[in-house]
């Protein structure tokens, strides 16, 4: 079992969690975590882009010379693909660029990455976030000590109104729920800050 200190907000350990190594000591597999990476940006994408075919573009459909006889190139319409202003061939139109991505390979992922920030010292579980203050630098300080100028993820489900009011403004730190982490964010959060009951949840639903 990998087991890990739990600390206080003072930076002080208080006490030790065990946590399971098919969670936290898996394998770091950098080929799955790209692939679930890839899969969390591509459904963040809008795919509203859009062209205008021939058919959606200002113009009128009429002939604009006879077809022979003028010496000119023969032409069908002022909004052909041909003309300035007229309407684009195979350019990009709506699109749902999401895909399914299996169960199974996600929560790898989750668990490769979760592995390798806990191998090089990036994770710290804390016993509880229940700050007395919503003074955004009262976090700051004690962010300061427990991470020191990276940017944090902090992980805590307990609805705690003041970590919620203090973090919103900090730029760099992050405040989800264990149910809502997820591959890219801890990749982009250099530092990560579980709550204890939120560690052991995460850990409970990988292990499924």
């Amino acid at each position: 079992m990998a087991e890990v200190e739990i600390k206080n907000l003072r930076n002080e350990v208080v006490g030790t969690l065990e946590l399971s190594d098919r969670v936290f000591k898996a394998e770091v597999n950098e080929p799955l975590i790209w692939e679930a990476v890839k899969h969390y940006t591509d459904s963040l994408r809008a795919g509203t882009a859009a062209t205008k075919t021939r058919a959606m573009v200002q113009g009128s459909g009429r002939k604009l010379w006879r077809q022979k006889g003028t010496g000119r190139a023969r032409i069908g319409s002022i909004r052909s693909p041909l003309w300035r202003k007229g309407g684009t061939v195979h350019g990009p139109q709506p699109r749902d660029y999401s895909y399914r991505f299996p169960r199974r390979k996600l929560r790898g992922a989750l668990c490769s990455a979760l592995s390798a920030k806990l191998s090089e010292n990036l994770l710290t579980v804390v016993d509880s976030f229940g700050l007395e203050s919503h003074k955004t630098k009262d976090l700051r300080k004690i962010l300061d000590v427990l991470a020191g100028t990276d940017k944090v993820l902090i992980v805590d489900s307990s609805g705690n109104a003041n970590l919620r009011l203090s973090s919103r403004n900090l730029p760099g730190v992050k405040l989800v729920a264990g149910v809502a982490v997820n591959i890219y964010d801890i990749l982009n959060y250099r530092m990560l800050l579980f709550s204890r009951n939120d560690i052991l949840q995460v850990q409970e639903t990988l292990s499924r």
